[in-house]
């Protein structure tokens, strides 16, 4: 399914490449949807496409780091580009958000018209809308803290997050009503505290348990494992064998294999545990398949980039960031949302 998505996209932004080389700016834009069935011009099927994009010369994305989240996304951005004979360069900041404010003036005095950005603190996107001067920016994957920093030069692609914690949160609820029980003591395993998809992942997550009938109760308190695997394995090792609790509840997959694992060294079976995670990466997805992993929520990483680059053709050609997708727009206009889409023992196949 995953690859079927990206195949129909990808399809629309070639389209979009072949007309900008072809013509340049024109006017007119029409648009049809995937597999969505949400589409301008037609209900079913279809390749996406727009028409009359600027022509974009160089675009640089910079990332905050590096994981295998983040360099998937950057594949869906390299493949966009590539695809519209756009020139891509790629910057990681090192968790460092000097130097990717440095990154946006350089790519500011090549006189580059946009620039895709993955903040390393959403805190500062305000600064990095500063030093980009006239360029547009295109934030992705990381929602910036001060909502109103969007406009017509300063934009969003990703995915909401209250989607993913609520899939968690209904699988979970789901499961444990299979069970007999309607009260559960968790651990939750914490993203970067104070960033947007830590807080939502995990709000949703509890609303959804609460709005199920489940009275869920911390066994301790929230561990803050910065979405790192390694290290969410030696935060929970002391805590898999001293305390009480049903469940283990993790803001993206990394820190849930990093669970797996101190219960594996712990000689417990984390499938008699659910461990429930977000991402769908590869390593989360085979940890599905062979039961270690209760289920994963897929954030499309891919799509998400490619959305991205489209977006940025968009904002320079003045056109809805949505044009040539089939993804959805906040009532803003400044949002472009990427679904997410549980992944279970069921499914998962569909996302290897």
């Amino acid at each position: 399914m995953r690859r079927k998505i990206l195949a129909g996209l990808l399809a629309g932004v070639m389209v979009l490449g072949t007309l900008t080389a072809c013509g340049g700016g024109g006017e007119e834009a029409s648009s049809s949807g995937g597999d969505s069935g949400e589409a301008a011009a037609t209900e079913e099927g279809g390749e996406a496409s727009a028409e009359g994009s600027s022509d974009l010369g160089t675009v640089t994305l910079i990332l905050s780091n590096r994981d295998e989240f983040l360099s998937t996304l950057e594949v869906g951005v390299q493949n966009a580009a590539a695809d519209m004979g756009v020139e891509m360069v790629t910057q990681d900041a090192q968790n460092d958000t000097s130097k990717l404010l440095q990154f946006v003036e350089t790519a500011k005095n090549d006189g580059q018209k946009a620039i895709i950005v993955n903040p390393v603190d959403p805190a500062t996107c305000s600064q990095i809308i500063d030093a980009a001067g006239d360029m547009k920016v295109v934030f992705i994957n990381r929602f910036p803290t001060e909502e109103n920093v969007l406009n017509e030069n300063a934009v969003y692609a990703g995915s909401d997050e209250m989607e993913s914690g609520k899939y968690q949160g209904e699988w979970l609820a789901e499961h444990f009503k299979a069970e007999g029980k309607t009260e559960i003591k968790y651990i939750m395993l914490n993203g970067m505290i104070g960033q947007t998809s830590t807080t939502q992942r995990t709000e949703s997550c509890l609303q959804a348990l609460e709005d199920a009938g489940i009275k869920a109760e911390e066994a301790t308190a929230p561990l803050a494992a910065d979405w790192d695997r390694a290290t969410a394995q030696d935060m929970i090792t002391p805590l898999v064998t001293t305390i009480e609790y049903d469940c283990i509840i993790s803001n993206n997959d990394a820190m849930a294999l990093g669970a797996i694992e101190a219960l594996k060294a712990a000689g417990i079976d984390p499938s008699t545990i659910p461990i429930v995670g977000v991402d769908a990466t590869v390593d989360g997805c085979q940890a599905v398949k062979d039961g270690s992993l209760a289920m994963t929520v897929f954030q499309d990483a891919e799509g998400q980039g490619v959305a991205a680059m489209m977006s940025a053709a968009n904002l320079v050609a003045g056109k809805p960031l949505n044009e040539g997708t089939e993804y959805t727009l906040d009532e803003t206009g400044n949002v472009l949302w990427v679904p997410f889409e549980p992944v279970t023992a069921e499914n998962v196949d569909d996302y290897m």
